[in-house]
């Protein structure tokens, strides 16, 4: 029930009197409990959302444009097993890249060198954290699926 709503328009209807009464009005605002919930959950995160939810899950980054087309072997794949993934392939720095991903916010930051394309393996960064760790393509598939249903 809304109050406000038919003050804030002035509205008015005549009774059966010939009174004139303000009606009350009754609306649903599922858009706009939507918006407000996940108001709350960008502010409760910091825009840091779990795997499940992020929209930038996964930023493949090249370090050279030698590896682009292994790059884009392993994003069709993540994309082909269900995870939301960027393809970062533009002839800048690495650190330029790095930062970049780091202010979207992505979960994982795939670092694909010549030596990850030589080995078929990935040099896998989670937010937050400095360090690399090689994974083959399955094995981070696998602990990305895990880390989904157990959230």
């Amino acid at each position: 029930m809304d109050f406000s709503m038919p003050e804030r328009f002035d509205l008015d209807y005549t009774d059966s009197d010939g009174q004139k009464k303000r009606p009350v009005m009754i609306h649903r605002a599922i858009y706009g409990s939507l918006e407000r919930f996940i108001g709350i959950l960008i502010e409760h995160y910091e825009g840091k959302f779990p795997l499940w939810i992020s929209p930038n899950q996964i930023r493949i980054l090249t370090v050279t444009e030698k590896v682009t087309d292994y790059a884009k072997n392993v994003y069709r794949e993540l994309l082909d097993s269900g995870f939301r993934v960027e393809l970062d392939t533009r002839n800048e720095k690495i650190g330029a890249k790095i930062r970049d991903s780091i202010l979207k916010k992505a979960n994982y930051l795939l670092i694909l060198g010549e030596k990850e394309m030589e080995s078929n393996t990935l040099a896998v960064r989670m937010r937050g954290q400095e360090d690399t760790k090689i994974l083959t393509r399955t094995g981070f598939i696998s602990n990305l699926q895990d880390e989904i249903k157990s959230s």
